[in-house]
């Protein structure tokens, strides 16, 4: 398969620690060139730089997203319209409206898209996966819990300090949950999202689930957890070093060369900002 040239949008920390190299490392991917709104940062990367984001598209045929959820949904309308594939981060969106027009825009004009749920391609999590469908579940609990607010950790970042953890972890423990057991078809909230936040999550066919979590804690603090039970066990997911970025970058280009979609795509990014909205309203937001 002819690596896929993926254009990255962004510079910033997780830019660099995680798509930059896992997009120029290969085989399945070539990192193609970089646009950031500060150039200085971007030539860090190891990539030409380019002045104008359109100069990018020009240079590639895919693009992934490392910034802010406003400026993702911005340029990921630009991308699409475009045609380029799109490998997207969470939230799909800063806003409801916002991930309904990249997704309306990516349904119309039938790109690919890949979200990075980086849990979702561990292989331990598809392991937890797997024994949640063989134990008929009827109910789980997550917890999320971090500093990554806090001082001066490099995931501070202006959007993160003004929504807090419902926005930023919320979409990968919404997504876990869902998958684990069953579509989810209400959500109740409660607390602050800049402390402490708890989910109640409905799901279909009669399961439930709690969710907490937390962007403000302080000293040793436990690693996330998720555990789901059923009417034939219990299962938990374990904590690994799994790497899921090499199994991202597979995926997204067999999802562009192959075509067929993926099922974690703009579509079902949007079902998770309509659940974290829905959260939103019923808790205190800024």
């Amino acid at each position: 398969m002819e690596p896929v040239a993926v254009g990255l949008i962004g510079a910033g920390p997780w830019a660099e620690m995680a798509h930059a190299p896992m997009l120029a490392r290969g085989p399945h991917t070539r990192l193609a060139g970089v646009w950031a709104r500060r150039p200085e940062s971007a030539a860090r990367l190891g990539a030409p730089v380019f002045e104008r984001v359109e100069e990018l598209f020009d240079a590639c045929e895919a693009v992934a997203f490392c910034v802010p959820p406003a400026v993702q949904a911005e340029l990921g309308v630009r991308a699409a319209r475009a045609g380029k594939a799109l490998l997207l981060e969470k939230p799909l969106a800063d806003s409801l409206e916002g991930a309904r027009r990249l997704a309306g825009v990516v349904a119309e004009t039938g790109v690919p898209t890949q979200m990075v749920l980086t849990l979702r391609y561990a292989a331990g999590t598809r392991d937890f996966l797997t024994r949640c469908a063989e134990i008929d579940p009827f109910g789980g609990h997550a917890a999320n819990v971090s500093g990554s607010l806090m001082g001066d950790h490099p995931f501070a970042t202006p959007w993160r300090l003004e929504r807090g953890a419902l926005l930023d972890v919320g979409p990968h423990v919404i997504d876990l949950l869902g998958a684990a057991l069953g579509p989810i078809t209400g959500v109740r909230a409660h607390g602050d999202p800049l402390t402490w936040v708890g989910l109640l999550l409905e799901h279909e066919g009669g399961a439930v689930s709690e969710a907490s979590l937390c962007q403000a804690g302080v000293g040793e603090l436990p690693p996330p957890s998720f555990a789901v039970y059923g009417r034939k066990g219990t299962a938990v997911l374990p904590h690994d070093d799994d790497d899921p970025l090499a199994v991202i970058a597979e995926e997204f280009a067999r999802t562009v060369r192959q075509g067929g979609g993926h099922p974690l795509d703009a579509a079902h990014g949007l079902r998770l900002q309509e659940i974290i909205a829905e959260a939103e309203s019923q808790v205190r937001t800024p």
